[in-house]
């Protein structure tokens, strides 16, 4: 489950912002723990200057303006998921060691 922040003070921006994250989890199928945070001196203190922001697992992935469908769905099951491990020493990587 993804634990995500929408920073902003309530702008129609940071509503949509949180509508379009949870319709994109619901169509990817991605659990989402989705948190509005309206305090200004908790959204300065993750750096963002600009709102909405986007937090996702403590990391800001976003500030200003609402972000794309396809940018949503990125970050959800895209460019923030684990890390590959790597080949074991002595392979190639490419899946036909002996």
């Amino acid at each position: 489950m993804k634990n995500i922040k929408v920073l902003g003070t309530g702008c129609a921006n940071c509503k949509t912002t949180l509508k379009l994250i949870e319709e994109v989890a619901a169509e990817r199928g991605v659990a989402v723990q989705l948190e509005k945070v309206e305090d200004i001196q908790a959204i300065m203190g993750y750096g963002v200057m600009s709102t909405p922001g986007v937090v996702i697992d403590g990391k800001v992935v976003h500030a200003g303006g609402v972000p794309s469908r396809e940018k949503i769905a990125e970050w959800l099951v895209g460019t923030l998921s684990a890390p590959q491990a790597a080949p074991a020493e002595g392979c190639c990587g490419g899946g036909k060691c002996a």
